[in-house]
């Protein structure tokens, strides 16, 4: 008889937990029955199956692997390989399916699965159908086993990218892997790319014995930060633990977060394909969809998640779509998935153009804003408290509330947010304002609506 299966590890946008405890090679290889048995509905032969450096993650590929061939369905085997790399061997095989073993960001001791099918990113209703169906799931009797087929594809992939994506004169770049998986590939694609590259923490090492491997966290920039200012490199890439993220900080020190990067990728798109949709998430600054109607755009809102993006990707036909913790897709010139990597090289074609990155970037609209704050709560209280949220709780500054994901509350002079995460127990806050005085009075705003419906609760702003 099968082990009860963890309900915790089954999130909006993925699987993923702790190691051994929640996901385990047993847990691996039900799942991997469970894709079998959705492949052969769907009418899909193979899956690519590539892994991160977590000292777990061989193992769980191994098993997924088995899983999979004994449901019926063959693997194109990657091997250690970012995330990205996933994606683009199931979008050129045309199968357009995959399974990433990653915990992406997390502690040493998670880890996960980030899956394709048929094209599309399994997430929401289709991740709690995979639950179901690891429920007592057996191999197939009768069925003619899958075969695995390694293969390489690292070479295709930079020769892909290095064949677009032109720089008008060569740079000199830091780049800071985190020890994560992005390692395998980062130097050698910027190099390809006519970079002369630094390299920080490019040795893939499962326990991150330098720092977490997670750009949206000020801390984990500090390195790169002082590397930029002892060198004369002219601009700093980070990326996170299986390099589908991209964090960018400039000479000065000035870390420019994915909103303002996405108004230079929008700026660049918009001239080739005026009038052009750009979707970014709720947790995006205002200041990006004023860029986007200046540069002839039609901005778009959506639910933050890199599986709910890409999604909302598809249904549009939009050249560009990026969210606020560092997932940026490009269908222009490229297949749509988020790639920390490509999105770098994308970056760096545009700075190229001119002889100083750092004013480039720096001269990007901004207002004052807070980091990502995170208010942690018990399982399941949060989408709870969120649900409250929008129809008692009372703004009374604000001129418009957006609700498509928790509370956006939109002002004349900023915005406060407050949405629940789909991966970890917290509510999730930012706040942005034109000036500290409109900052500080959004954030009075939201604690007021938060005491009437937390008395005495203790909040991170």
């Amino acid at each position: 008889m099968n082990a009860p299966l963890p309900s915790a590890v089954f999130k909006a946008y993925d699987i993923r937990g702790t190691v051994p405890g929640q996901i385990n090679e047993p847990f691996a290889h039900r799942l991997g029955l469970a894709l079998a048995a959705q492949a052969r509905r769907e009418g899909v032969r193979s899956l690519a199956v590539g892994y991160d450096g977590r000292l777990s993650s061989r193992g769980l590929a191994h098993a997924v692997k088995t899983g999979l061939h004994a449901g019926g369905i063959d693997t194109v085997d990657l091997g250690l390989a970012h995330t990205p790399l996933v994606y683009y061997a199931a979008h050129r095989d045309g199968s357009g399916s995959g399974v990433a073993i990653t915990g992406s960001h997390n502690p040493p001791d998670y880890n996960g699965f980030k899956m394709m099918m048929a094209g599309r990113t399994l997430h929401g209703d289709e991740i709690q159908a995979l639950r179901q169906a690891m429920d007592g799931i057996e191999a197939p009797v009768g069925t003619i086993p899958g075969l695995s087929v390694a293969t390489d594809l690292m070479d295709a992939y930079i020769r892909e990218i290095a064949g677009h994506v032109r720089l008008a004169r060569p740079m000199r770049i830091a780049i800071d892997c985190g020890n994560g998986v992005g390692g395998v590939a980062a130097a050698r694609l910027f190099r390809a790319l006519g970079c002369t590259v630094d390299e920080q923490y490019c040795e893939v090492d499962g326990l991150f014995p330098n720092h977490h491997p997670d750009p949206a966290d000020p801390a984990n920039l500090q390195d790169l930060i002082a590397h930029l200012r002892d060198t004369d490199c002219e601009l700093g890439l980070a990326f996170d633990g299986d390099a589908d993220r991209l964090g960018v900080v400039t000479r000065s020190g000035q870390i420019v977060w994915p909103d303002r990067q996405m108004i230079l990728f929008a700026r660049d798109i918009l001239q080739r394909q005026p009038g052009a949709s750009i979707i970014f998430d709720v947790k995006c600054s205002r200041h990006l969809g004023r860029a986007v109607r200046e540069a002839g755009g039609t901005p778009l809102m959506s639910q933050t998640g890199h599986s709910l993006i890409k999604a909302r990707l598809a249904e549009t036909g939009a050249p560009l779509a990026g969210e606020m913790s560092g997932h940026i897709f490009f269908k222009e010139r490229w297949y749509g998935f988020d790639d920390g990597l490509y999105a770098g090289a994308r970056l760096l074609e545009i700075l190229s153009r001119g002889d100083d990155p750092s004013r480039v970037l720096e001269s990007l609209p901004q207002g004052l804003s807070t980091p990502e704050l995170k208010l942690p709560m018990a399982e399941g209280e949060p989408h709870a408290f969120i649900h409250r949220l929008q129809s008692e709780g009372r703004f009374p500054g604000a001129t418009d509330l957006v609700t498509i994901d928790g509370v956006r509350a939109e002002y004349p002079d900023g915005f406060g947010l407050a949405r629940a995460s789909n991966t970890t127990p917290v509510v999730v806050l930012r706040f942005e304002g034109d000036t500290p005085e409109a900052l500080a009075r959004i954030q009075d705003e939201f604690r007021a609506a938060f005491a009437e419906l937390l008395p005495g609760r203790t909040l991170p702003f």
